[in-house]
């Protein structure tokens, strides 16, 4: 029998001397191809003593304010024989009386994975409000020269991409349509600016996640600057249909220019421009009704002209002084609630006239009762404000929560994540990487631990069929796609050309995918370099959709395009960045693609229809093996029970290998008895 340890938040916890704790862990399962799993508990009993009484203080009493909250998982740690075994999250359960007497706790043991659900919650990308920093005024200038910039050095760019008009190539000379980009001099034809959108990288985006979440920390295994197939991946900033438009529908500005600093006695932290605030109860909020906190902004200007000022928390309105023209004061109070989250609170001006300011305060207010008044001002000292257009990234991003962001990734390239025994930064890899990268211990035999009295060997395939996409393939080429070839975008099949039993499992990542169009000069009747998206749907209506992923390509020294500054100002451009569903246009450049089945490609197929050099999609470089190997006739489960010793328990990681009887085995789940160290394991054989 082993001697269990839990700690919760570093205090060790007494434990009923017959209690165990069951484990079980698994990072890939066959019967959920597209889910991460952590290791989690089955609910265990903990002796309602004085030392576990202080630690959960006293939750069956619910008269206690201040107590402890069990709507939050707390950090926890689990040893064997006082060696460090696991890291995670407890989460109590409840509580069992008798007589009117607290006698259990019931808790939950969970890997440390799953505290990105637990962080994220429901909060969306437009809370991510360090991404403010790449902010661009929306003007002609801005966008032709984000149209040309080299997207491997820069993460805001502007695609050929256009939300309503239609573009086509023309250059001759009696052809002045609107939306026709062919250059011909003199002509007022081509793309509107208005037309175009920038996209962001989304390396940037997990960047951000990073900043606003302290506790989130990701490798740079898979998330790094030479992963073309990731790194080289760009967002569209399209949140509503058709025009740029801010959520006042005035032009609008974050308000910039607050000096970095924090306050302890306000609990503030000011960081770019974005408002933190933390809240740490004083002692006699323990026993007296709690505080508050309440921002104030003031306004010091001469100015005579109609403006508004708004605080937004992650994005999201939550006050507004309504219309004022002269120096005021408003204020809102925040929910403490709201305040134990990680939100950030930021200021916007919306006028449509320019205006200058002596000052701008930012204050915080705490209230503690019975105490003095802390109050912390952070101020923009003067502050000018122009009426140009700025394209707030956090206002313009597509509507998403971070969670479903990261698990659409994970879904897209099949990767794993997990947070390595003892340690806090989250590792992120592809699935292959992980199972080719075992501990120097592996394999384990562990043919002499084996209960040899019983064990099952089953089928592994639990599918006929499964079926991978990204979940909006519904813009007109895409669609028109569809209903020409009975065949959905991007979309890859398998089932391996065999009637086999069992369900169809479904993969979609959360996603859209267009199908592009390089143009063809009507007038000469020669393939051109421009490649566009159009994002409208079959009714050739502007499309809003799921956020749109692609990765640009810029084109040096091509057919010339041209730009319109205003309907009657050009510009000619032989520089430009085209939208792609590939790394490269040049297949013998990169074959990698971010279609899941290997799709004729947009730009090559009307050069080289015979173009098969785009093979590696999403499943043949991220899936296929696993797939494949789940589909085998050979492949089966194995089930047998093990009394696994601490060298191994205390060692072993899922990527490794069990030997049994001279047959090498994956690990497809483990469920342990942390007490006796007996452990159920299903086991697929290494094909």
């Amino acid at each position: 029998m082993q001697q269990i340890q839990l700690y919760i938040e570093g205090q060790r916890v007494d434990m009923f001397k017959d209690e165990s704790i069951t484990i079980t862990q698994s990072i890939k399962n066959v019967k959920d191809i597209d889910k991460i799993f952590t290791s989690f508990s089955k609910t265990f009993s903990l002796p309602a003593s004085k030392i576990n009484n202080k630690i959960f203080k006293h939750y069956y009493n619910f008269d206690i304010v201040g107590g402890f909250d069990a709507r939050i998982r707390k950090p926890s740690k689990i040893e064997l024989n006082s060696s460090s075994f696991t890291d995670g999250l407890i989460k109590l359960e409840g509580v069992d009386l008798k007589d009117n007497k607290p006698h259990t706790y019931k808790v939950t043991f969970f890997g440390n994975t799953v505290t990105l659900k637990d962080i994220l919650g429901d909060d969306k990308l437009s809370g991510l409000t360090s991404l403010t920093s790449l902010n661009k005024t929306y003007d002609a200038t801005n966008v032709k020269a984000s149209l040309q910039l080299n997207p491997y050095t820069n993460d805001i760019i502007v695609p050929l991409i256009t939300h309503t008009q239609r573009l086509t190539f023309d250059t001759a000379a009696n052809n002045q349509t609107v939306g026709n980009i062919g250059y011909h001099n003199g002509h007022n034809q081509g793309v509107l600016y208005t037309d175009l959108k920038y996209a962001i990288r989304l390396h940037s985006i997990i960047e951000a996640i990073e900043t606003k979440y302290p506790y989130i920390s990701f490798s740079n295994d898979f998330f790094n600057n030479t992963n073309q197939s990731y790194y080289g991946l760009f967002m569209w900033l399209h949140r509503k249909k058709g025009d740029v438009q801010n959520r006042s529908n005035l032009n609008e500005k974050l308000l910039t220019g607050f000096p970095n600093g924090s306050d302890s006695g306000t609990n503030s932290i000011m960081f770019n421009n974005a408002l933190s605030l933390s809240y740490v109860p004083e002692p006699n909020e323990l026993t007296n009704p709690l505080g508050y906190t309440a921002l104030f902004i003031k306004t010091t200007t001469s100015n005579t002209n109609l403006y508004r000022v708004s605080i937004r928390r992650d994005g999201v309105e939550v006050a507004n002084s309504g219309d004022i023209t002269t120096g005021q004061q408003f204020t809102t109070s925040v929910n403490l609630n709201d305040i134990q989250k990680d939100s950030s609170y930021t200021v916007y001006i919306e006028s449509n006239f320019s205006l200058t300011f002596s000052a701008i305060d930012f204050q915080v207010f705490r209230y503690i009762p019975n105490q003095s008044i802390p109050i912390k001002t952070y101020s923009t000292g003067s502050y000018g404000y122009t009426t140009s257009l700025e394209f707030d990234i956090t206002q313009q991003i597509p509507d998403i929560k971070v969670i479903d962001f990261l698990s659409g990734l994970f879904r897209m390239f099949n990767l794993i994540a997990y947070i390595e025994r003892n340690e806090t930064e989250i590792t992120v890899k592809t699935l292959d990487d992980f199972y080719a990268n075992p501990t120097s211990a592996s394999p384990y035999d562990i043919t002499k631990y084996v209960d040899v009295s019983k064990s099952q060997v089953n089928i592994a395939l639990p599918y006929r069929k499964i079926n991978l996409r990204h979940e909006d393939t519904e813009t007109f080429l895409a669609a028109k796609h569809t209903q020409l070839f009975g065949e959905t975008w991007g979309e890859a099949q398998f089932d391996f050309g065999e009637k086999l039993d069992g369900g169809i499992y479904n993969v979609k990542t959360p996603f859209s995918q267009m199908k592009y169009e390089r143009l063809i000069d009507s007038d000469t009747s020669l393939v051109t370099t421009a490649q566009w998206g159009w994002s409208v749907d079959d009714n050739q209506e502007p499309h809003l959709g799921k956020p749109l992923l692609f990765y640009p390509i810029k084109i040096t020294g091509g057919n010339t395009i041209t730009f319109l500054n205003t309907p009657t100002n050009i510009t000619a451009l032989s520089s430009y960045i085209v939208p792609s569903n590939s790394v490269s246009l040049d297949s013998s450049v990169s074959s990698y693609n971010m279609n899941f089945n290997a799709e004729q490609n947009e730009w090559g197929s009307l050069e080289n229809p015979a173009d098969t050099g785009f093979t590696n999609s999403l499943f043949e470089a991220y899936y296929k093996n696993y797939i494949t190997s789940v589909f085998n006739p050979s492949n089966r489960i194995t089930k047998v029970s093990a009394y696994l010793p601490l060298k191994i328990l205390l060692n072993y990681t899922l990527a490794d290998r069990f030997i049994i009887g001279g047959h090498s085995y994956k690990i497809n789940s483990i469920t342990t008895n942390l007490g006796t160290g007996k452990s159920e394991l299903e086991l697929l054989n290494d094909l």
